[in-house]
């Protein structure tokens, strides 16, 4: 380890030892590096790097607080990596992957869990998809949206933020705008009904069966449509 990761680590054991719980103030620079035994710039680095993972909050003259830590806010950077990581053809496979072993069992679990309310909320985010039909901005909307929903009924927030992040908002407009274009939209709606009707049984087993049928068909739509060799909708061009 370099030395900055070291003072890195000092500074998250202090966090994970309850000693810097979140949303407390960290010592001046002075008292901190003195308290870690680190020179002052080890420990501005230190600070400054775990700012930017965002474990750390650095606020204009009144001084450095520890975030509320929560998952949504330290893995938020996920969904930039993602949208990143799109012009490459084995990046895009690869994320659909990661989402076909997370997003079924996610639904699976949602179905032992989600209360009438949040079912509720699933069923309006998918009657909105059938009135967008052909409006690609407004399915784009809800089908996050109806995704979203679904996987909140799991009360597990790591979980959510990790597929919202590798669904990526952009790579979903995309899918979609081919969907409407070959005509593949209705086939898709059909697979969200599906996985709502299965929520609403609150059966786990067919929950997880509706869920991994639709993301093996976008994964299939997205390989052919890579394998054509023309660029993605929205006129981004695919590296192999």
């Amino acid at each position: 380890m370099s030395l900055t990761d070291k003072a890195i680590e000092q500074i998250r054991e202090l966090i994970r030892s309850g000693a810097l719980p979140p949303g407390s103030k960290l010592p001046p620079e002075p008292d901190l590096a003195a308290q870690l035994g680190l020179s002052r710039n080890l420990a501005r680095e230190a600070v400054k790097a775990l700012s930017v993972a965002r474990v750390l909050e650095v606020r204009r003259g009144d001084g450095t607080y520890v975030t509320s830590l929560q998952p949504s806010l330290l893995l938020a950077g996920v969904g930039g990596a993602v949208e990143l990581m799109q012009s490459d053809s084995v990046a895009l496979r690869d994320l659909m992957e990661v989402r076909r072993l997370l997003e079924p069992v996610a639904t699976a679990l949602a179905a032992t869990r989600i209360s009438e309310a949040q079912l509720a909320d699933v069923k309006r985010h998918l009657d909105a998809m059938r009135e967008a039909r052909d409006n690609v901005e407004q399915l784009n909307a809800h089908d996050a949206a109806f995704h979203r929903a679904v996987v909140s009924a799991t009360g597990n927030e790591t979980l959510l933020t990790l597929l919202e992040g590798i669904s990526g908002r952009t790579l979903r407009a995309r899918i979609w705008r081919g969907l409407v274009d070959d005509r593949a939209a209705a086939r898709t709606l059909a697979e969200h009904e599906a996985i709502f009707n299965a929520l609403s049984t609150r059966d786990a087993v067919l929950s997880q069966a509706a869920a991994l049928l639709h993301v093996n068909n976008t994964e299939r739509w997205l390989r052919e449509h890579l394998r054509s060799g023309e660029p993605l909708p929205f006129g981004i061009e695919v590296r192999e």
